[in-house]
C-alpha cells in the first residue's frame, strides 16, 4: 500500500499543490494573518459573547470605535491578499516582488466603481474606495487579480523588457524603473477590462466575479457537502506528510472568511444572524474550531489515551512530551512520531474523526442549537473551548467539548492496537510474532 501511495498517489498531489498559482496563493494569504487576528480581536471588544460586558461597550460608545478598527484591518482583507499574492508569485520566481504588490493593488482598484450611490437619496458620491469589495465579497477577485499581475509582470522581467539603469543607480531607483514597462502595460489591459464590462455587461469586473463565480462557490462550500469536503481534505493531505491544513487554508482560506465577513454584514444591517436570512454556516471558524482543533485530525484524542490508557513506554513518553504542544493546537509531534503519516491504521480515525465533527458542527448550526459565526477569530494557538467561547459564546465551547469526547472514542480501537504491537515489540517479541499475534487476535474478535 505504501509503495502504491509513493507512486501512483502522492505524485499528481504534490505535483499540484506545489504549482506556482497555488504557491503563490498559500504563501500570499499568510500576509493576511495578522491583520484578520487584529481585526477580529476589536470585533470580538465591539461583540463579546458576554452580554454584560456587550452591552456596556455599547452604551460607552466604545463599539464604533471598535468597528472602526476593524473596518480599517479585517474589512480590507482583499487589498492585503492581491498585494500578498503577487508579492508571493514574483518573489517565488527570483525578482523583487513589492512593485507587482502595488500594481496589483492599482489594478485592483480598477476593477470596481469609484462612485457609490444612495439609492433612497439620489445621491451619487465620487472620488471613494468602496469597502463592500475590499472584504469578503472581494476575494476572490483579488486572488484572480494577484495570480495575473504576477504572472504578467514576471513574463515582462523573464523576457528582460524593462527600462535599465546604470548599476550606480540605487537598487530601489532602479526598481522603480524595473515595473515601469510592466505596470503601464498591465494597467492599460486592466482599463480596458474595465471599460468593456462597463459597455458590455453595465457593471465592473469585481461585481461580475462575484455573481458568477464567488456566490456559487461560497454556495457550495457553505454545504454539508463542503464541511464534509474540509473535513477529509486536511487529513487526507496530512497522510502523505503534505502540511494539509496550510494547502487548504490557502486555497479555502479566502472563501470561508467571505462567509464570516458576510455574516457580520448580516449582523451590522441590523438582522438577526441566522440561516434563513441567509448567514453561512461553514465559516473559518467551523474549520479552525471544529476541524482542525488540536491540530488536524484533531489528535488530542490520541494524546489521552497515550497518557490514560497506553501500556507502551513509547506511548507514554509521547504522550507526556505532545500534551503542552496539542493544547495549543500544534500536532506535529503526534502526527509524525505515532506516527500517523504513511499509517493506514491511523488513517481512518485521523480522517473519520473531523469529518464527524463536521457533520455534528454543522447541523448544531443548522438547527440553531449554537449560533452562527460572525468574523471574529483567534489566533490559531487559542486552546480548545476558550477559543470556541470567544467565537460563539459557551454553547460553541460546549459543542467544542462534545466533538472533542467523541474524537477520543474514535481515536480508541486504533490507537489501542498500535500501542499493544508496540508493547509486544518492547516485551521482546519480533515483527513476525507481533504480526501473527495481531492477526491471531482479530481472528479471535471476528
Amino acid at each position: 500500500m505504501n509503495q502504491w501511495i509513493n507512486d501512483t498517489l502522492l505524485p499528481p498531489v504534490l505535483k499540484f499543490v506545489n504549482t506556482k498559482p497555488i504557491t503563490a496563493l498559500r504563501n500570499g494569504m499568510l500576509y493576511t494573518m495578522p491583520f484578520s487576528i487584529v481585526g477580529s480581536i476589536f470585533l470580538l471588544l465591539a461583540n463579546f459573547p458576554v452580554k454584560a460586558i456587550s452591552d456596556f461597550v455599547t452604551e460607552s460608545g466604545l463599539a464604533d470605535y471598535f468597528n472602526q478598527a476593524f473596518g480599517a484591518s479585517f474589512a480590507i482583507m482583499s487589498l492585503f491578499a492581491v498585494m500578498g499574492i503577487a508579492y508571493s508569485y514574483v518573489k517565488g520566481e527570483g525578482f523583487e516582488g513589492l512593485p507587482a504588490g502595488m500594481i496589483s493593488l492599482v489594478i485592483f482598484l480598477l476593477t470596481m466603481d469609484s462612485t457609490v450611490t444612495d439609492a433612497e437619496a439620489g445621491v451619487t458620491i465620487g472620488n471613494v474606495i468602496d469597502k463592500t469589495w475590499t472584504g469578503g465579497q472581494g476575494m476572490i477577485s483579488a486572488i484572480i487579480v494577484g495570480l495575473f499581475v504576477g504572472w504578467g509582470y514576471t513574463w515582462f522581467l523573464k523576457r528582460d523588457i524593462r527600462i535599465k539603469l546604470p548599476e550606480q543607480v540605487p537598487t530601489n531607483v532602479a526598481n522603480s524603473f524595473t515595473a515601469l514597462i510592466p505596470a503601464a502595460v498591465l494597467t492599460t489591459v486592466a482599463l480596458l477590462v474595465y471599460v468593456f464590462f462597463d459597455k458590455v455587461f453595465k457593471t465592473t469586473l469585481v461585481e461580475w466575479i462575484y455573481q458568477v463565480i464567488q456566490s456559487p462557490m461560497q454556495g457550495v462550500t457553505d454545504s454539508l457537502g463542503g464541511a464534509l469536503m474540509l473535513g477529509f481534505l486536511v487529513p487526507f493531505l496530512w497522510f502523505f506528510g503534505v502540511h494539509g491544513s496550510t494547502i487548504v487554508g490557502g486555497i479555502m482560506g479566502p472563501i470561508l472568511q467571505a462567509n464570516s465577513l458576510a455574516n457580520t454584514d448580516l449582523v451590522n444591517s441590523g438582522k438577526e444572524l441566522t440561516v434563513a436570512n441567509g448567514g453561512h454556516i461553514v465559516t473559518q471558524q467551523f474549520l479552525d474550531q471544529f476541524m482542525t482543533v488540536t491540530g488536524a485530525g484533531m489528535t488530542i484524542g490520541i494524546v489521552m489515551f497515550m497518557l490514560a490508557l497506553a501500556k507502551s513506554q513509547q506511548f507514554k513518553q509521547l504522550g507526556r512530551l505532545s500534551l503542552i504542544p496539542a493544547v495549543f493546537n500544534i500536532n506535529e509531534p503526534i502526527i509524525f512520531a505515532t506516527p500517523v503519516v504513511m499509517n493506514p491504521i491511523m488513517a481512518i480515525p485521523f480522517i473519520l474523526t473531523p469529518v464527524v465533527s463536521g457533520v455534528i458542527t454543522y447541523f448544531a448550526l443548522y438547527t440553531g442549537l449554537v449560533p452562527l459565526f460572525t468574523a471574529v477569530m483567534v489566533p490559531w494557538t487559542t486552546p480548545p473551548i476558550i477559543s470556541g467561547f470567544l467565537v460563539g459564546g459557551w454553547r460553541a465551547a460546549l459543542l467544542q467539548a462534545v466533538v472533542l469526547t467523541i474524537g477520543f472514542f474514535i481515536y480508541l480501537p486504533f490507537i489501542r492496537k498500535v500501542d499493544s504491537l508496540n508493547y509486544a515489540q518492547e516485551q521482546g517479541a519480533t515483527l513476525a510474532e507481533v504480526e501473527a499475534e495481531a492477526e491471531a487476535e482479530d481472528k479471535v474478535t471476528a
